[in-house]
């Protein structure tokens, strides 16, 4: 993505979401239902960026099934700053795959800002 700011105004417009996280290299949309879109330029802590992000209830869980599937895992288990652990997986079309969780002592619901 080439111009965040102009996809978060576009997708919250659209979908009527409201800015939940913005580090400034990824912003994360969403509403009180718990629907959410993130948008990103590069990835801060990955060589590749993903195609799409899912989080799960157990990403120890995740991690096994993809190993045991045979798939190429792209970006280690990490534990981020900013409160989610995560890792990636390639899949057979080779689109990388974000599978994450909020780590067990993430920060408060409430909006997360970020200048850098």
């Amino acid at each position: 993505m080439t111009d965040l700011r102009s996809a978060v105004a576009e997708h919250s417009a659209v979908l009527g979401l409201r800015v939940l996280m913005d580090h400034g290299w990824i912003v994360t949309l969403g509403e009180d239902e718990g629907h959410q879109l993130s948008l990103l330029t590069r990835d801060a802590t990955a060589e590749v960026n993903p195609d799409v992000s899912v989080f799960v209830d157990d990403v120890q869980v995740a991690l096994a099934r993809a190993g045991a599937a045979g798939l190429d895992i792209v970006h280690p288990l990490t534990e981020e700053p900013w409160g989610v652990t995560r890792f990636f997986y390639r899949d057979s079309d080779g689109r990388v795959i974000n599978v994450g969780m909020h780590s067990p002592a993430s920060a408060s619901p409430e909006p997360e800002t970020s200048t850098s």
